[in-house]
C-alpha cells in the first residue's frame, strides 16, 4: 500500500547551487556548520525549524538515554557481521539497525501513538484521561496485546532512564498531556491487566518528546539514530577487541540440534 498520493513532485529539505547549500531554509555553511549542534541539526531536519533550548535539551536526554544497552540481538548481529565481513563496517551497522522492530527500538513509535489514541479518545468522548486510558487499557487486555512501553526484565521497581526523563521534562517545563497519559496508564495498568508494568525508557521518550513538539511520525528515529552511535562504538571495539565470533561459537554451544539423523550418527560435542 502506497504512504500517499505520487502527485506532488516537492520537497522542502534541502536544495543547492555552486555556491550554497541550503537546508530548510537554512545556509549550511554560513548559519548552520559551527553554530548549532547536531541534536538541534536533528530537529530542524525532521520538524522544519530549530528547537528552542527546552525542546533542544529534551532531545538531547532521550538521544543519551537510549544510545547503549549492552549486547542486545541488534548489537550482537552488527558485531557478528563485523567479524564475518570486517571490510563493511556499513554493512555491520545497517545489520544492528535492521533488528531494531517491534521489540527492540520500536515501542517508542507504538506508544506514541497508543498516547495519541487515549488522548483523542478523552477528546472525542469529552472524558477524562483516566476514563479514555482505562478503555484503551482494557481493549488491549481483551485483545491480548501487549501494552507498548510498559514492563521491563531488568527493571521491575522503575526504569531509571523513564524517571530521569520525565523529571527533566518536568524540570524544563514542557510536561504535559502526553507525560500526563503515560503516568495514568502506568497506574491503571496492575487494575486492568492483572500484573504492575513500570513505564520504561520507550514509553518515557514519546510522552517527553510529543509534549515538547517532537513529531508522533518521526518518534521510531530517534532511537534508530542514537543506536546508531552506540552501534558505531561496538564496531570500534569489535575491530580491537573482537568477541563476534566468541559470540557466535556460544550460540553454537548452547543449542542442540534434536532433527533427523541417519541411525548411529553421533554429533560432535560442543
Amino acid at each position: 500500500m502506497k504512504i500517499g498520493k505520487q502527485s506532488a513532485p516537492y520537497q522542502a529539505i534541502c536544495t543547492s547551487n555552486p555556491e550554497t547549500i541550503i537546508v530548510r531554509g537554512h545556509d549550511l555553511v554560513d548559519n548552520l556548520v559551527g553554530s548549532i549542534s547536531f541534536t538541534e541539526y536533528t530537529w530542524l531536519l525532521v520538524a522544519g525549524s530549530l528547537p528552542d533550548e527546552k525542546q533542544r535539551r529534551m532531545l538531547d536526554a532521550t538521544l543519551v538515554a537510549i544510545a547503549e544497552h549492552g549486547l542486545v540481538p541488534s548489537v550482537q548481529a552488527a558485531r557478528m557481521t563485523l567479524a564475518a565481513s570486517p571490510e563493511a563496517v556499513q554493512g555491520a551497522v545497517a545489520a544492528g539497525l535492521l533488528g531494531c522492530g517491534s521489540v527492540i527500538l520500536g515501542a517508542s513509535e507504538t506508544s506514541g501513538a497508543f498516547f495519541r489514541d487515549i488522548r483523542e479518545e478523552a477528546k472525542a468522548s469529552g472524558s477524562s484521561v483516566e476514563a479514555a486510558a482505562e478503555k484503551l487499557l482494557r481493549g488491549y487486555r481483551e485483545q491480548k496485546k501487549p501494552v507498548p512501553g510498559y514492563g521491563h526484565p531488568l527493571h521491575k521497581g522503575h526504569d531509571p532512564r523513564a524517571k530521569r526523563l520525565l523529571a527533566i521534562a518536568r524540570e524544563l517545563g514542557v510536561a504535559g498531556i502526553h507525560c500526563e497519559i503515560a503516568k495514568t496508564v502506568e497506574r491503571l495498568i496492575p487494575e486492568i491487566i492483572g500484573r504492575p508494568l513500570v513505564m520504561n525508557v520507550s514509553s518515557a521518550i514519546p510522552c517527553v518528546l510529543l509534549d515538547a513538539g517532537y513529531p508522533l511520525l518521526a518518534l521510531k528515529g530517534v532511537p534508530l539514530l542514537a543506536r546508531t552511535a552506540g552501534l558505531i562504538g561496538h564496531l570500534l571495539e569489535e575491530q580491537t577487541r573482537p568477541i563476534g565470533f566468541i559470540m557466535s561459537q556460544a550460540a553454537a554451544a548452547a543449542i542442540e540440534y534434536d532433527g533427523p539423523a541417519p541411525e548411529g550418527f553421533v554429533a560432535n560435542e560442543n
